[in-house]
């Protein structure tokens, strides 16, 4: 190929690539302002240049063809480069400045992270910031986000993953409650109480607990209100509902003002949904400063430590980087589970 084949392919390499990562037509036209049949046409030629079939087309769905998944991940690595070149001004501004665009669960969103996004927005005045609330799996690639917030045991691959906090359940109910019903001085003692729990699985009322010098035990617990959602299950609790298990995070403030108690609080809760929260985001060589001061101020306002860092590859040297969208063997990814 020519130097002026290869320069002009260049935007049909770009479409090739949004189309793959979004994994339609519709998807990666709307986001590159032409129509599905304007980016249909730009692959095909693209395949005429290259000289092989990067898709393969069916009523329901695309796929990458062997060669498609090699393509597309020296594609991706061109436009990334293309990506960092773009923001190589900002990199030798004296000031990080401009939008940084974050997403974050509703309950960590509110009773994490906005107070030290207040106290980020006082530190860095040339920055702005929009907080997308919103509790489903934001896609950075795909939603044009620039981090990402998630809670889970398990990061997505394809994408940097730097951990925030680490997020614990605890078990609560209000004074009230307590005063009202037996004590609890074992996780046994359970089973006389209306608890609340997640009702996600099958097993989210086996409640497992751990302490120190003393045997695991596993109860299998009852109540009468039961919801995925933690901030729910804290309403609950306030409500004289029961005992209720939620993260740590979100507890605090009724902990402090006395609004709950917790309950058992010298064994550890074993939950199905302990994990991490992470700031996930695009690998790239260059990380715009208005998103790096952003993760550092986090990070640094939630004590995060670099154990479980984890920096994908973005050189493509060892083929597993295929990004979120579609794969050789699968145009759908599942998403990890979260913290609840």
């Amino acid at each position: 190929m020519g130097t002026n084949s290869f320069l002009n392919v260049l935007p049909q390499m770009v479409t090739f690539v949004r189309v793959a990562e979004l994994g339609s037509f519709s998807a990666a036209a709307d986001l590159l302002g032409i129509t599905p049949s304007a980016a249909s046409r730009q692959v095909k030629r693209l395949e005429k240049e290259i000289g092989v079939q990067l898709l393969q087309r069916t009523t329901r769905q695309l796929r990458l063809t062997e060669a498609g998944a090699e393509a597309f991940a020296r594609c991706r690595e061109l436009v990334l480069a293309a990506q960092g070149a773009m923001d190589v001004g900002a990199q030798f501004a004296s000031k990080p400045s401009g939008l940084v665009r974050i997403s974050a669960p509703k309950a960590f969103a509110r009773r994490v992270l906005h107070p030290h996004v207040l106290s980020f927005l006082q530190r860095y005045p040339e920055v702005d910031v929009q907080l997308i609330v919103s509790d489903r799996d934001v896609d950075p690639i795909r939603e044009g986000v620039d981090l990402v917030v998630r809670l889970t045991t398990e990061p997505p691959e394809g994408l940097v993953a730097r951990p925030l906090m680490a997020v614990a359940h605890i078990l609560c109910a209000t004074p009230r409650y307590l005063a009202r019903h037996p004590a609890i001085a074992h996780p046994s003692d359970l089973v006389a109480h209306s608890c609340l729990s997640l009702g996600e699985h099958e097993r989210d009322n086996h409640w497992r607990f751990r302490k120190q010098g003393e045997q695991d035990a596993e109860v299998v617990v009852r109540g009468r209100y039961i919801c995925n959602h933690s901030e729910v299950r804290l309403e609950g609790a306030l409500a004289d509902l029961g005992v209720a298990c939620v993260p740590a995070f979100m507890a605090r403030e009724a902990l402090q003002a006395g609004e709950v108690l917790r309950v058992l609080a010298d064994w550890e809760f074993q939950g199905n949904y302990q994990g991490h929260a992470y700031i996930l985001y695009p690998p790239n060589r260059f990380t715009a400063p208005k998103c790096q001061v952003l993760v550092d101020h986090l990070r640094e306002a939630l004590g995060a430590t670099d154990g479980a860092d984890r920096a994908d590859r973005t050189d493509g040297t060892d083929g597993t980087d295929k990004g979120p969208g579609l794969s050789a063997s699968s145009a759908t990814r599942a998403p990890p589970r979260a913290a609840s």
